[in-house]
């Protein structure tokens, strides 16, 4: 049981983002951002988006640092990796899955 974090180099909103992961369960993983007052906002689809002004504190409390591939490994490795449901799904043009083509207009 084991969570993972790595350094903060996605951008988005002004800042600089890190994936939050478990290699065990989604459980374990709300339960340790719940603890570092990560609101549960913040959880996309299988990580959580941690900003680098609150990486030392996941790392002080006990998160592993990784490298960015080895969190993809480590979630493809647990069963707990979940793709965007377009990517999953062969693609949707770019659009949000889900979400109609705009009427009167081609993709």
């Amino acid at each position: 049981m084991t969570i993972y974090i790595d350094p903060p180099s996605w951008p988005g909103h002004g800042r600089m983002w890190s994936h939050l992961i478990s290699d065990v369960s989604y459980d374990e993983l709300h339960a340790f951002a719940a603890r570092l007052d990560v609101p549960r906002r913040a959880f996309d689809r299988d990580h959580y988006d941690l900003s680098s002004h609150r990486y030392a504190d996941a790392v002080r409390a006990g998160a592993v640092a990784v490298g960015s591939r080895e969190v993809v490994r480590l979630l493809h490795a647990s069963g707990l990796r979940r793709r965007k449901q377009w990517a999953a799904t062969g693609g949707a043009g770019g659009r949000e899955a889900g979400r109609p083509r705009a009427q009167g207009r081609s993709a």
